[in-house]
Order: C-alpha cells, then sequence, then structure tokens
C-alpha cells in the first residue's frame, strides 16, 4: 500500500507540475522562477496556489497549451521543441519538489522530493547534452 501511495503521489505531483509548466510554456519559453515556493511567470503571474492564474483558464486550456509548442511539427523541429518543453517541465517539478523538501509535513513528500529531484536532473542534464550535441544549443 505504501507504494501504491507513492505511485499516487508521484502521478499527482505530475499533474500539477505538468499543468503549471504547461501555462508558463504557452505564454513564454523561459522557466518559472520560483519565490518562497510559488512561481513567478515571466509575465508577473504567481502560481503554486493558484492564486495568480486567471479565473477564466481552465485545466483542459493549460493542457492544451503544454502541447501547442508541438503541434505540426516533425523530425529535428519536433526534437528541438520537445527537449525545450520537457527541460522547462522537469526544471518546473525540480522546483515544486525543492518546495516540498522545505515544507512537506510527512516524510514521505519529503522523500518522494528528494527522488523527484535527484531524477529530473539527471534527464535536464541528459536533454541539455542533447541540445548541445544535436543542435550546438
Amino acid at each position: 500500500m505504501e507504494t501504491r501511495n507513492k505511485i499516487l503521489i508521484a502521478g499527482v505531483l505530475a499533474l500539477i507540475v505538468g499543468i503549471g509548466i504547461g501555462y508558463c510554456a504557452g505564454t513564454s519559453r523561459k522557466a518559472p522562477i520560483i519565490i518562497s515556493g510559488s512561481h513567478m511567470m515571466p509575465n508577473g503571474q504567481m502560481m503554486g496556489n493558484g492564486s495568480g492564474m486567471n479565473s477564466d483558464t481552465s485545466m483542459e486550456d493549460m493542457m492544451t497549451s503544454m502541447n501547442a509548442g508541438l503541434a505540426g511539427k516533425t523530425g529535428d523541429d519536433f526534437d528541438k521543441a520537445f527537449l525545450s518543453e520537457m527541460i522547462i517541465h522537469h526544471e518546473g517539478a525540480v522546483g515544486m519538489a525543492q518546495a516540498a523538501l522545505q515544507s512537506a509535513k510527512h516524510q514521505e513528500i519529503k522523500d518522494l522530493a528528494s527522488a523527484i529531484i535527484s531524477a529530473q536532473n539527471k534527464e535536464i542534464a541528459e536533454m541539455q547534452a542533447w541540445q548541445k550535441s544535436w543542435y550546438n544549443q
């Protein structure tokens, strides 16, 4: 049961991160800036508890914008966009996990956050290496 809870928590965190990063990616190509556990978007909006999001922004809209940068692309164009979007997405996950390390009550959340930070940082480094190797970025 403990493993099932960890998987559920990881899934919920991934969904929240994906939504937040998708929204951010739809408005800018820059990663969010983490400020005291909240996400300051490049356009000045705050995220974290949802208080800075427009009330008319739906979850569906955010998920749509998350994939908008990939739409209609193939080959190298797709790969470049995918790497860029995923790096931003993973950076958001690391930021949320860092906030969890500081603020979570349950050790299980802190353990999960540590694992997320480790895994996501490894994947960010790998994707950045591919960008440099394949596209000199």
